[in-house]
């Protein structure tokens, strides 16, 4: 009875949600391919149904070890989020070990001056970005923005929200833990040191970072921990009021409570964006 019950509670939930925003799906995002066209990856944007003033954007990437998930798992995320009056955008990129770091980064950062390029033709506004990564996302999403190569201007970011992000001191980690086949990492992160440094957001951070959020969780992975641990005394030099918000969760329910429409979550991070909007 009481599977049922949440089962009824969702369908309604989903139902409310579904009408209060819209989705565009698999709009594609690069302009020179480093891939087959089949292989392309795309984008989805999830809208608020009301459109009476230019909204917030929030750019989600997902996780899953660099070598696996796909946008469609956080449809409802992207809905949840449309419908609290945030434009969001979730895209794909390419895997390993057909994709290193490297490429991955690219095409995440591809994916911001797309969105910067066509906010408006989604009622978003270009002056409020955010962008916001799990695990292997939040890495992306982190090392995008803050390593120069990629060519995001660091001001045209109005925040970056970490959930649970792994490797964000790729390189202490990969000295300790050289990469294998193991998980694609050896394609992932290459053999080569100069490599590590450079895929480790820590290693960017300056007066230049944008504002940070940070989300750990409290029995997620011991690695996860440890590099947010670093990553947080280093920000705190530029950035001294970062405080992480720990929560009672393991790895994968970090993401998932994004799921839920009433997470405490989307007060916490539509509370972020406002204070920090421009």
């Amino acid at each position: 009875m009481r599977y049922l019950i949440s089962c009824i509670v969702l369908i309604f939930t989903i139902s409310i949600v579904g009408c209060s925003s819209k989705k565009i799906k698999d709009e594609s995002y690069l302009t020179s391919l480093v891939v087959t066209k089949a292989e392309e990856p795309k984008l989805n944007i999830f809208t608020p149904r009301s459109k009476n003033v230019a909204a917030p954007i929030l750019i989600f990437v997902h996780g899953g070890y660099w070598n696996s998930g796909r946008k469609g798992t956080y449809d409802l995320m992207g809905r949840n989020f449309a419908s609290k009056g945030i434009v969001t955008v979730i895209p794909d990129y390419t895997l390993s070990p057909t994709a290193n770091y490297d490429q991955m980064t690219k095409e995440i950062a591809a994916v911001i001056k797309w969105v910067k390029k066509h906010s408006k033709e989604y009622n978003g506004n270009p002056d409020q970005i955010f962008i916001t990564g799990h695990s292997a996302g939040g890495h992306l999403a982190a090392l995008a923005v803050m390593n120069p190569k990629y060519g995001i201007d660091s001001k045209s970011i109005s925040g970056i929200i970490l959930n649970d992000a792994a490797g964000l001191d790729m390189e202490s980690y990969l000295k300790q833990n050289p990469p294998t086949t193991d998980h694609d990492y050896l394609a992932t992160w290459t053999n080569k040191p100069e490599n590590w440094k450079d895929a480790s957001p820590i290693n960017f951070i300056n007066k230049n970072t944008p504002p940070i959020l940070m989300y750990v969780g409290e029995k997620t992975y011991p690695s996860i921990k440890e590099s947010n641990i670093a990553f947080l005394k280093v920000l705190h030099t530029y950035q001294p009021k970062v405080k992480p918000i720990y929560l009672n969760k393991k790895h994968v329910p970090m993401a998932t409570q994004y799921f839920w429409p009433y997470s405490d979550r989307f007060d916490e991070v539509i509370n972020f964006i406002e204070t920090n909007s421009k």
